[in-house]
């Protein structure tokens, strides 16, 4: 058995770990005076804390790159998803006209899907002038005097 007049003191560990790496324990040692080694603390804590920051935005720029990738394999698989069933829609609707399949249809509803960016600018370019001649017409009756 040990003699248990002789306990270790708990704080030497961390005392020596601390000690070898040149910083001091706060509370345990009085603060130091000399202005130069208080001014390389600083810079080294600078250094360290550039180095930090830069890590933390290396994580985030890796972050937003895995997003874009987990949408763009989300519309990748939504853009086949709407393919196939444009594919089996045409099939099944030949089918019941009593026609047969052609080969090509399978190609017409990729075209149709690869297309979709083309359709929806159109689209929107419809929309936009509808509702700036719709912006015309409601500010011409405002604008016109009455006349008597």
């Amino acid at each position: 058995m040990s003699n248990l007049n002789s306990v270790p003191d708990p704080l030497s560990f961390a005392r020596k770990m601390w000690g070898s790496m040149g910083v001091s324990m706060p509370g345990m040692v009085t603060p130091t005076l000399n202005v130069e080694d208080i001014e390389k603390k600083i810079r080294d804590l600078k250094a360290v804390e550039n180095w930090l920051k830069m890590n933390l935005s290396m994580l985030q720029m890796t972050i937003q790159g895995l997003e874009m990738q987990c949408v763009t394999l989300n519309a990748v698989r939504a853009m086949g998803q709407m393919a196939s069933s444009y594919g089996t829609a045409g099939a099944a609707e030949e089918a019941q006209g009593g026609s047969l399949v052609e080969a090509g249809s399978g190609n017409e509803a990729l075209k149709q899907a690869a297309l979709w960016p083309l359709t929806l600018l159109q689209q929107m370019q419809e929309q936009m002038q509808k509702a700036a001649t719709a912006a015309v017409q409601a500010r011409q009756p405002q604008e016109e005097p009455p006349k008597t």
